[in-house]
């Protein structure tokens, strides 16, 4: 049967959670009978209340991210009025906005990034990620990859779209959006309901067989993998940003790994690994999109902002820390994304 425990990474997140409910209870408590006048009571509560906070972890009140998901988001302090102003501006002057999102977004979903200081897989671990190369050359990558993607699915399949992928949805319903591209590989965007969308590097809900060329659905995939495999178990380790977790390769020995039912070929996330390219067709489709447009609003993506540079489209760039096309903006907005777009109106 399939076992999969949480470490202690997950019970700190657990603890953490817990403590800022209580937290949240009590100070909600408190509220109520500050204004109730009642001196001693207030008092007591308030020396409870501090003594909470500081223990409890450091999430802010007006944060788009869900309880636990913090630590996967680096630090950053709210927003000045002045920026958002700014990106008010920059957001109603638009007529046919282009949008690119990357890892950022989905951090704010409880999904880890590669890159992010202090919080990213590159600054907790030590692990790469699966390149393409490897995949193709050799079975037992193939088998450790999707046995840890295995274990890692169910977790990874249920994160939601957070605060600032509906808003990105309702800009397109109220034609503000033109299109939007989405380097996620997480699917939260299309699970929003966006439809104006290229996931410019696939999506992990999809499996393709690297023979044929045909498309399933992961889901299924899991199905299979339960079926070759009811008796195998992991011990699951950290998250991965690409759905899976980490597990030692002594672990991954006796897991079965099902081929094509059409031709018997290897099955491969319909996703873009590390080493490997997008097809030229994609990435032509998203220049045509950027051309039909009137400004960029960017949270990564550096080779379009160097092609909208170069059609003298105004670029507005939404993003935590420094990135490298920041000389190409004409805005810089640092914040959240769910913190900062819920609070700028499409028109």
């Amino acid at each position: 049967m399939h076992r999969v425990t949480l470490g202690k990474y997950m019970q700190r997140r657990f603890l953490s959670y817990i403590t800022q409910l209580v937290c949240d209870v009590i100070e909600s408590t408190f509220v109520r009978w500050r204004f109730a006048a009642d001196p001693e009571a207030t008092e007591t509560m308030r020396l409870l209340w501090r003594t909470l906070r500081l223990h409890r972890a450091p999430v802010r009140r007006a944060s788009s991210v869900p309880a636990g998901s913090v630590n996967f988001v680096p630090a950053c302090s709210t927003t000045d009025a002045h920026s958002r102003d700014l990106l008010q501006d920059f957001v109603s002057r638009a007529g046919r906005l282009f949008v690119i999102t990357g890892a950022g977004l989905s951090t704010e979903s409880g999904i880890p990034d590669y890159r992010s200081e202090g919080v990213g897989l590159y600054a907790r671990t030590s692990r790469r990620p699966m390149e393409h190369a490897e995949f193709v050359r050799s079975a037992k990558s193939r088998q450790r990859y999707w046995a840890r993607n295995f274990v890692g699915w169910p977790q990874f399949s249920s994160h939601l779209p957070n605060s600032a992928h509906r808003v990105l949805q309702r800009w397109e319903e109220s034609g503000k959006l033109h299109w939007l591209v989405t380097q996620n590989v997480d699917a939260l965007h299309s699970k929003v309901g966006q439809k104006r969308l290229t996931e410019l590097h696939g999506c992990t809900h999809r499996v393709m067989c690297l023979g044929c060329g045909a498309i399933s659905a992961r889901e299924e995939l899991q199905r299979r993998f339960l079926s070759l495999n009811p008796d195998w178990g992991a011990q699951a380790g950290a998250s991965a940003p690409d759905g899976d977790v980490f597990l030692e390769d002594e672990q991954v020995l006796n897991f079965r790994v099902p081929s094509c039912d059409e031709c018997g070929g290897i099955l491969k996330p319909e996703v873009t690994f590390f080493g490997d390219s997008v097809k030229k067709g994609t990435v032509q489709f998203v220049h045509d999109r950027l051309a039909e447009s009137d400004a960029v609003l960017v949270y990564s993506g550096y080779r379009f902002l160097l092609a909208a540079s170069d059609r003298k489209i105004p670029v507005a760039i939404l993003n935590i820390g420094p990135t490298r096309a920041d000389h190409l903006a004409e805005l810089k907005v640092r914040g959240r994304c769910g913190e900062v777009l819920t609070v700028i109106r499409p028109h």
